[in-house]
């Protein structure tokens, strides 16, 4: 595979310069403190992106306000223990989108939040001391322990909770099939090892965060 430096180059070419490039890694979320964030945005961020997943994005953003109050504003340990009254609540509140299996992964995921803070002292925290060159296996327990937190749903919440993730969209999985490091789009632990290991360099490299990186290789393959 390529140099970091190369991929940059092939941005560049692809969107006038380095300046170019800039402007487009500033339209996307940063790298947050997670220390000053509290466990109900975590599940907030969660509900938000499991909501978002096979639907309309701005019809979920138009409405998030329905459901923050919908859900006692996401507060990780009154929805833990939400009864089957307060599930059949939701299923007739037109505030938010009712689809009964996301509303009941947003109740198995507030338990998750709240037995990780009980281990790590916060989910925040968890998430703060989790390294970032271990993005998979963070992924892989996001998956045992939570509710449809897999796959890019699980790369968007890191992303947007402001976790130094890569996202495997189509042009970054085109890309990363360039570079050789896979041969199809990944989805096999083998695969998404490589993937680790191809980010990992690169941000050696470089010493960019795993999310600008992924960006350039987004953008490296040119506009759609």
């Amino acid at each position: 595979m390529r140099s970091f430096e190369k991929i940059l180059d092939l941005a560049s070419q692809h969107y006038g310069g380095a300046k170019g490039v800039k402007a487009k890694l500033g339209e996307h979320p940063h790298i947050l403190d997670l220390s000053i964030l509290s466990d109900d945005r975590v599940l907030a961020e969660m509900t938000r992106r499991i909501f978002q997943s096979g639907f309309v994005w701005k019809v979920i953003d138009a409405k998030w306000e329905g459901f923050e109050a919908a859900f006692d504003g996401f507060d990780p340990h009154r929805v833990a223990f939400y009864s089957d009254e307060d599930l059949d609540r939701l299923m007739g509140d037109t505030r938010i989108v009712r689809n009964g299996a996301k509303i009941a992964a947003t109740l198995h995921n507030a338990r998750f939040v709240v037995e990780v803070a009980k281990e790590a002292g916060s989910f925040c925290a968890f998430l703060a001391n989790w390294p970032s060159d271990d993005q998979i296996g963070l992924l892989e327990v996001m998956k045992a322990r939570g509710k449809r937190l897999s796959g890019m749903t699980g790369q968007y919440f890191l992303r947007f909770i402001g976790w130094d993730a890569f996202i495997l969209s189509n042009d970054v999985s085109a890309a990363l099939i360039r570079e050789g490091v896979v041969d199809k789009p990944p989805t096999s632990k083998a695969a998404m090892k490589a993937v680790q290991a191809a980010f990992n360099e690169w941000a050696d490299q470089s010493g960019r965060p795993r999310r600008e990186i992924s960006r350039v290789l987004a953008l490296s393959i040119g506009p759609s």
